[in-house]
């Protein structure tokens, strides 16, 4: 890992009459559109459903280093994040996060270890310990060939 700190540049672009694109050296381009909530098309990936996805990545990618760095045998782990947006003392922001987790694990995990550390890939999160939303992990681990 390199020295804090960290740099991450992206560059936004867009002309009155498209959606905005979005660049950062060394990735492909991604483009951006406004949400059907807020009147846009609805059918690119917009601001709020970026920074939700972050939630969903950044939970697993933290998960990941955790488990390896624990020596957590696992199979698969899915995420879903719902985001909620609100308006606060005449503020729109994101007032809450619900991480709805399920991890794959082979029969012989012990169960507590694996929900302990999805726990901690939950407060270990850089992205949502940068939000001011509140964070909540709802995780499940599933043992392989078990029924649920």
């Amino acid at each position: 890992m390199q020295d804090f700190p960290h740099h991450y540049v992206v560059a936004a672009s867009a002309r009155s009459d498209s959606n905005v694109q979005l660049a950062s050296p060394g990735v492909d381009n991604i483009e951006s559109a406004g949400p059907a909530e807020f009147g846009g098309p609805g059918d690119q990936w917009s601001p709020e459903t970026l920074l939700v996805a972050s939630v969903a990545d950044c939970f697993i990618l933290s998960f990941k280093a955790i488990a390896r760095a624990s020596r957590l045998e696992w199979s698969a782990l899915t995420c879903d994040v719902v985001g909620d947006l609100n308006r606060v003392d005449r503020v729109t922001q994101f007032t809450a996060f619900s991480i709805r987790a399920t991890l794959e694990v082979p029969d012989s995990t012990n169960e507590s270890k694996a929900l302990r550390l999805l726990e901690k890939a939950e407060k270990s999160c850089l992205i949502t310990n940068s939000l001011i939303a509140d964070s909540q992990l709802e995780a499940e681990v599933r043992v392989a060939g078990m029924a649920a």
